[in-house]
């Protein structure tokens, strides 16, 4: 029951969210909802839950943590570009402009099943009874917190490489991107292995490895790294085709020269 109220609770925030997005003519908006939507139903899952109390309080802390920092650090991006559109859903727009607002509900929708199953690890740790926190989990949340304090670092360094560097060619290969290309989409995948680890002791608790794999997908084969990469080209060439030559896709690791 607690899994169907809050896919009840996805369906009706990413419905709010196209009918708000084609009213504004601006499907960016989805970046927000997708982010902001992890903290009710991490929040919902743990009330719900039948498991120890603190592990409960505790998962529902730190996804929500997680939610709330990229969902307002969206925002305030999305906001201030408004009513410009992101790159990424105006190509969408355009491979879609038979019918846009009808192709982009159906992508709203899979955000939402996305979401959804994201959140299967949490709804397992949620109800699980063990009154101690274990190895594992200890081991997921050290590579939660590395995670999380990753993907905020990623993002103020490019927000800070974008205030600073006026030149529209110019590509940012300071700090973590230095050592990856997309450093901020890592750490992203990685907190959901940390998610994994904590819910591997649960019973069934193997099965949520479905999120980090799902996860791992969106970014990599999605509207992820394939669409970034294929814009980034576009927009910056030659300077981009060095910074793949040198520059580690996804895990970060050492230049090449």
């Amino acid at each position: 029951m607690s899994l169907l109220i809050a896919a009840i609770i996805l369906i009706i925030l990413f419905l709010a969210t196209w009918r708000l997005s084609v009213k504004l003519d601006n499907y960016s908006f989805v970046d927000v909802t997708w982010s902001l939507s992890f903290a009710p139903v991490a929040v919902w899952l743990a009330v719900a839950g039948h498991g120890w109390l603190p592990r409960r309080i505790a998962i529902a802390v730190l996804v929500a943590a997680w939610s709330l920092r990229l969902g307002v650090f969206l925002w305030k991006r999305i906001a201030s570009h408004h009513p410009k559109e992101d790159v990424r859903y105006a190509v969408l727009r355009k491979k879609w402009s038979a019918n846009p607002p009808r192709a982009f509900l159906v992508f709203f929708l899979a955000q939402c099943v996305l979401v959804w199953l994201l959140m299967l690890p949490v709804w397992l740790i949620a109800d699980r009874t063990e009154s101690r926190f274990g190895l594992l989990e200890g081991m997921g949340l050290a590579v939660w917190a590395i995670a999380l304090i990753g993907e905020g670092l990623a993002d103020a360094q490019l927000a800070k490489f974008k205030r600073t560097h006026h030149d529209p060619m110019a590509v940012c290969e300071i700090g973590l991107w230095r050592y990856s290309r997309h450093p901020n989409y890592f750490f992203q995948s990685l907190l959901w292995w940390g998610l994994f680890l904590m819910a591997l002791p649960a019973p069934w608790g193997w099965t949520s490895i479905i999120a980090p794999l799902a996860m791992l997908h969106f970014l990599l084969n999605v509207t992820g790294v394939p669409l970034t990469e294929k814009l980034s080209l576009e927009k910056r060439g030659d300077r981009y085709r060095e910074y793949q030559r040198t520059t580690s896709t996804f895990v970060p690791w050492f230049r090449r020269r």
